[in-house]
Order: C-alpha cells, then sequence, then structure tokens
C-alpha cells in the first residue's frame, strides 16, 4: 500500500455463507479481501442504491405490461368493431358455439326429418291449358284401332310461372259523328282517354309500382331497375323517374298525417335511430349524415328523417302524444334520456339485449372476464325465461294484483333474480376495501376490475328504465321490434347510398312508414300500392277524398306481425314517493 495514502480503518467484506470445503466451495472464498471504511460504505451504497433501481424498474415494467394489456384489449375490441359483424352473433364464445353445429348437424331441413308441405298460392290468377296426346300414339300400333277417350281419368299437373314483359298498352278510342240536328250533342264523340298518374306522362301506374316497390320495399337501386328494363327493350332516363316520384310524393301526405295520427294514440312505442346520407348542402351542416329515426307501435311504424340526432327530434314527434302516459323502449342513447327529463309523459324502458352486449364485448376484448361475462349472459338469460312464464299466465284485463297464482309465483320470482343483479352490481361499484371479492376476482388485472366496475355501474345508473318491465308486462325486455323495422332502410342504404334532394329524403321515410306498416297488419303491398295509385289517377292524379278505404287498420281487423302481448293495460305515472 502506498505510503502517501492516510491510513484509514479497514474493514473485511462479508465472505459467502459456504464453508470452507464444503459443497460449492471456490478458491476465491477462501482468501479474504480486506478494504477501507470508505470504499465499503460505497459499495454499501451503490448496492443499496441499485436494489431499489432494481425494484423501480420492476414496478415500472409491470405497470407496463399491464397498461400493454389493457391496450392490446382495446385494440382488439376496436378491430372487432370495425372489421366484425355488427352484432353479439359474430364471433360466439366458447358458451356460445351452435350445439347443432358440435353435435355434426347442418343447418336447415335435416335429412328424413318431415317437411312442412307445398305452400298453397290461392290468390294466383290461373290459365288453363290442355296437353293432349301425340296423334301416332292415339291409336293402337299394332291394330291401328283409335284409343277411347275416358274424362275420369284425367290427371292435373301445375306449375306456377313468372311471366315480367314491359309493353306497350296502345288503346283505340272509337269516335262517333253526330247524325242529328240536336246542338246540344257534339259533332264527333270520342271515347275518353285512358286515366293517367300524371298527366301527359307515357308511363302507367304498373310502371310506378314496380319502381317504388323495387326502391323503397325490397332495396334495389334505381339505375339496376333501369338496367333491367332496358334489357326489356323500354329504355327509361334517371331524370324520367326522378321527375315522376317527386311528382308522385304529394300523393303519399294524408296517409302519413293519419298513420301519425293514429300513433299518438296509443300508449307503448320502440325507437331507434340510424345514419342516412342525404347529399344536399345545407347552411351550417358540415357533412351529408342524417339520421333515419323509427317509432314503432302496436299498429303502426313510423319514420322521420333529420339532419340532427338530437333530443328535438322524438320530442318533436312526440308532442301530438294524445294520452296522459307513454312507455317508449329504447336504448340508452342520451337523446332519450333528455326527452325523458323535459316530458313528465314519458317513461323509458331500456333495452336488456345492449346489457347483454356490454357483457360479450367485456368477453371478447378481455380474456380474464370471459367466465364473469359469460355468467351475467346467464343470467340476463334466466330473466328473458322468467318473463315468458310470466306473459304465459298474464291476463291483460286484469291488474298485477288479481293475477293468478301462477303468474304471482313467476313475478316474485323474476323480483328476486332482479334484486340479486341489482346488489351484485352495487357491489362491483362499490369502493374496493369495501368490495367482498371472491377469490377469483381478487386475481383479475386492474384493467379487467375497472372493465367491471364500468359495466355494473352503467347497469345501476339505468336501472330504473331496465326493471321498468317488471311493473309493466306489456312492455318487452328489448328494443329488438325498432331494430328489426330499421333493418329494411338498413339495407336500401347500402344499395343505393341515400337520398340525393331534401323531397326524396321525405319521400324515402313516407313510403318506409307505410310499407312497414302495411307488412305488419299483413296486407300485401304490391296489390295496396297499385288501387291506391289507381284511386289517384281516378281523382285526376290527386289524392282520393276519402282514405279511410285505404288505411290497414280498416282493411284488417287484428295485425298479423303485433307483439304477443299487445299493450292493454293503461299505463300508470311511477310512484315518486
Amino acid at each position: 500500500m502506498d505510503a502517501s495514502l492516510p491510513i484509514v480503518p479497514t474493514a473485511t467484506l462479508p465472505m459467502p455463507s459456504v464453508r470452507n470445503g464444503g459443497e460449492g466451495a471456490t478458491p476465491f472464498s477462501q482468501i479474504p479481501v480486506v478494504i477501507s471504511k470508505a470504499e465499503y460504505i460505497e459499495l454499501h451504497h451503490q448496492a443499496r442504491y441499485w436494489k431499489a433501481q432494481h425494484l423501480r424498474a420492476t414496478r415500472e415494467i409491470a405497470r407496463l405490461k399491464q397498461e400493454l394489456q389493457c391496450q392490446a384489449a382495446q385494440i382488439k375490441d376496436l378491430q372487432a368493431r370495425l372489421f366484425d359483424k355488427k352484432s353479439e352473433k359474430g364471433h360466439p364464445a366458447k358458451s356460445e358455439a351452435d350445439p347443432a353445429r358440435a353435435s355434426g348437424c347442418t343447418r336447415g331441413q335435416q335429412r328424413n326429418a318431415p317437411g312442412h308441405g307445398r305452400t298453397p298460392c290461392p290468390s294466383l290468377p290461373v290459365r288453363e291449358e290442355s296437353l293432349d296426346v301425340a296423334v301416332n300414339a292415339q291409336s293402337c300400333p299394332k291394330c291401328a284401332l283409335p284409343l277411347k277417350r275416358c274424362e275420369a281419368l284425367d290427371e292435373v299437373s301445375e306449375i306456377k310461372e313468372i311471366e315480367v314483359q314491359a309493353y306497350i298498352r296502345r288503346a283505340h278510342r272509337r269516335s262517333y259523328l253526330r247524325s242529328c240536328q240536336c246542338p246540344e250533342t257534339p259533332v264527333i264523340v270520342t271515347a275518353p282517354p285512358p286515366i293517367r298518374l300524371l298527366p301527359r306522362s307515357p308511363y302507367g301506374i304498373s310502371f310506378w309500382v314496380q319502381l317504388i316497390l323495387a326502391k323503397y320495399y325490397y332495396g334495389q337501386p334505381t339505375h339496376r331497375q333501369l338496367q333491367d328494363l332496358r334489357d326489356q327493350g323500354l329504355p327509361v332516363s334517371p331524370g324520367t323517374v326522378a321527375g315522376g316520384l317527386q311528382a308522385i310524393a304529394p300523393l303519399f301526405e294524408p296517409l302519413s298525417e293519419a298513420f301519425y295520427c293514429r300513433q299518438m294514440s296509443e300508449p307503448l312505442f320502440h325507437g331507434d335511430e340510424t345514419r342516412w346520407e342525404v347529399f344536399v348542402a345545407l347552411e351550417g351542416k358540415v357533412g351529408s349524415r342524417w339520421y333515419l329515426w323509427v317509432f314503432r307501435s302496436a299498429s303502426v311504424i313510423f319514420y322521420s328523417l333529420d339532419p340532427s340526432r338530437s333530443a328535438a327530434i322524438p320530442g318533436a314527434h312526440f308532442a301530438g302524444l294524445q294520452g296522459e302516459r307513454a312507455i317508449l323502449v329504447c336504448d340508452r342513447y342520451s337523446a332519450y334520456k333528455k326527452l325523458a327529463r323535459l316530458s313528465e309523459s314519458i317513461l323509458l324502458a331500456f333495452c336488456w339485449a345492449h346489457v347483454r352486449r356490454d357483457f360479450l364485448e367485456a368477453a371478447r376484448s378481455m380474456t380474464e372476464l370471459e367466465d364473469w361475462a359469460l355468467d351475467w349472459k346467464e343470467r340476463i338469460g334466466s330473466l328473458y325465461h322468467l318473463n315468458g312464464l310470466r306473459l304465459d299466465e298474464w291476463q291483460p284485463d286484469r291488474p298485477l294484483a288479481q293475477q293468478s297464482a301462477a303468474f304471482q309465483a313467476h313475478h316474485q320470482a323474476l323480483a328476486t333474480t332482479l334484486e340479486g343483479i341489482e346488489a351484485e352490481a352495487a357491489q362491483l361499484t362499490a369502493p374496493e376495501p369495501k368490495r367482498l371479492m371472491p377469490p377469483e376476482a381478487t386475481a383479475l388485472s386492474r384493467g379487467a376490475r375497472q372493465k367491471q366496475r364500468t359495466i355494473a355501474q352503467s347497469l345501476l345508473d339505468h336501472w330504473d328504465g331496465l326493471r321498468l318491465f317488471l311493473d309493466h308486462p306489456e312492455v318487452p325486455m328489448d328494443n329488438n321490434l325498432a331494430e328489426n323495422a330499421i333493418r329494411g332502410p338498413v339495407t336500401g342504404r347500402k344499395s343505393y347510398y341515400g337520398s340525393g334532394s331534401l323531397w326524396s329524403a321525405a319521400l324515402a321515410a313516407t313510403l318506409f312508414t307505410l310499407f312497414q306498416t302495411l307488412a305488419l297488419w299483413g296486407i300485401p303491398v304490391r296489390r295496396w300500392l297499385n288501387d291506391y295509385l289507381q284511386a289517384c289517377a281516378h281523382n285526376g292524379g290527386r289524392p282520393p277524398e276519402d282514405i279511410t278505404p285505404f288505411l290497414p287498420w280498416s282493411l284488417a281487423e287484428v295485425p298479423r306481425s303485433a307483439p304477443r302481448r299487445p299493450p292493454a293495460v293503461v299505463v300508470e305515472p311511477p310512484d315518486t314517493s
């Protein structure tokens, strides 16, 4: 050691715990090292410093791994929202696998299963024709004696055919000359021209019936229809179709008003909305996205188009409500909630199918929540089952207190299940130190527990609307009726992209209302449209003076597609005491 350095106390580094000559001993374990006290303190300080740094880095890595897991789950969920089918049926979870597919059975009619027979068509016209045996086969080929005719053994064969053909209906109008000298009689008397829906238009009513139904009922774009007509030898320009539809649009306005007045007299509604493109530049509006709103009651499916998605649209629709109270089954969109806050006559019933979708999305986005989410899915399914049993015993003409004992039993079981769901949701939203979590829940990551808390909090925030069906059995548990009603227009939107003008957008909403309501009542849409346009043509191209014979409730007594339990109970206001 250098003599110029100051002499400091020395310290011996702690030796390994391995004894000399024991198992694992090394040559270095037998050589002592002597260092200064300062060096020992410095090394000890560095050891504790790097140990703390290692602990901090370990915690940061764990935090980043958890954040990365949450980000990966979010990316997976967003990719599923963007690219998967827009339904929870897109990628079924393990407990949602199709049992028929798992057992090897294919979809549809099974082999050797009894069929339903041929579908009768009593309204189709019949064209009779006769088929005879060939002339050379009407006699014996050996002796040439003719065969005897026997009508009793005749057979009948039926074949359904469709004949589509564009043709010109040329009407020859006969003329007569006056053969007397009476001044009251014209010199020439000619038969009147055939009635026309549009003055000076060369296209008949069947032409407009085909075009209107193809686009607004079957969802076919106009250019595809014109191509079909061109193949039949009838070239038509798009401007002719647009001008004709614009002239026809006012003919349906009285019907739309009658449908609206009918719906406003009913107490139960379903509401939904979807985007709809209207390619018109409006002052103060950016883009072409409008919204198609649908409000469905027991007898009317009413559509309206508006450039906004605010609460003013349902507010304006229900401004003509004739009853004191009405129930609106809807999703959790904020416009409906604002409508209920501003109007005391509207009660909201939220959709359990959307709640179920929350759990299925959680199971799809985070693997560790799959068992928990699917268990909740089964609990929601039990609610549907108990409510179905209750409805089987429900008598709409009696209040709840006077229902049968079987109804009361199912009603109580349903109420108990709802109380259990509410209690567990409240437990999930409680602060973590106060939560009584099962052992398997403590192993969840922070992001998974936050996902559980978010879903449970949404359930509690909408609880009053989710349990409304318990006190009002006429209210369905979900909003599937409105979503089914809007499916047809959405199919058309994918084909012809929306509307190109304001009048065409209004015509689309009006015709959606007419056709979907007619289908709800089980009335043949093509026959109805042809009869109505014929009546308009007879009235000089104007709506009939009396539209009552064309209203669905005047043509049929009971709608075929009405809900299983039509509303028959007076809606009472909620008890706020």
